[in-house]
């Protein structure tokens, strides 16, 4: 019996985007601190799991419990204050290109700040310390005035990531993480995922389309093949077969 407390909880759930169906009959827990890999082939639903996680999405039929709570049962005040528990961070970034750094990583606290509060900062930057503690932790507190459109893909990612510790969230979701960057950089971006989530406490779900990435950072594999959950197993007992079953064309 695991004695960690349940960040999220999924029963019975189904996701359609009519006509088709995303996911089917999902169930699925995570504990506090996991590690948890999303694998399969483009379109077996991992995105959509992220989605449902995050709150983006609600099941077309089950339930979606998050860190406690039924998400298709609360108000939005109540929606967002479960979602301010979750940080999520994207393949394609979700920055703004022509800001720099420091406004971007100060983006963490939009779910804190008054609309005020947050527009003042665009003109004079707040709570620098703090983004700067940030951008240290994720190895470039050089770039924090730099513009954002100035830095490579791999630099940009980790300014995602800052904004996502500036938050302070329970829960780390990545979403095809290092997608967009090359071997080298995709490598450095999933040990830094790794680090944080052991160094501050935070759970940590990704979708990966490389088994060997998932399989070497995570503790914890599901394989998803066409919108349902072929195996959840630990890392270290996946075995060839299941891949080739996963992958099977």
């Amino acid at each position: 019996m695991n004695t960690k407390s349940l960040i999220f909880e999924l029963k019975n759930v189904t996701k359609s985007f009519s006509p088709l169906q995303a996911l089917t009959d999902i169930n699925l827990q995570v504990y506090a601190g996991e590690r948890v890999a999303l694998v399969g082939s483009s379109g077996a639903g991992k995105s959509t799991l992220i989605s449902l996680l995050n709150g983006t999405l609600l099941p077309s039929q089950g339930e979606v419990w998050v860190l406690g709570r039924n998400l298709a049962h609360l108000r939005s005040k109540s929606l967002r204050q479960v979602q301010c528990q979750i940080g999520t961070i994207y393949q394609q970034f979700h920055l703004v290109d022509n800001l720099r750094v420091v406004h971007n990583v100060n983006a963490g606290h939009l779910g804190k700040w008054s609309i005020f509060k947050a527009v003042f900062s665009l003109i004079y930057p707040l709570e620098v310390k703090t983004a700067l503690k940030a951008l240290t932790q994720v190895g470039i507190p050089e770039k924090l005035y730099a513009r954002t459109d100035k830095l490579s893909g791999g630099q940009q990612q980790r300014v995602a990531i800052a904004r996502v510790l500036v938050q302070n969230p329970q829960v780390i979701l990545a979403d095809e993480p290092v997608a967009s960057l090359d071997p080298e950089r995709s490598r450095e971006i999933l040990e830094l995922l790794q680090q944080l989530s052991q160094d501050l406490g935070k759970t940590l779900v990704s979708s990966l389309h490389d088994f060997d990435f998932a399989c070497r950072y995570y503790q914890r594999i599901i394989g998803l093949r066409q919108g349902r959950i072929l195996f959840d197993v630990a890392a270290k007992d996946v075995s060839t077969a299941m891949v080739k079953e996963l992958y099977r064309i």
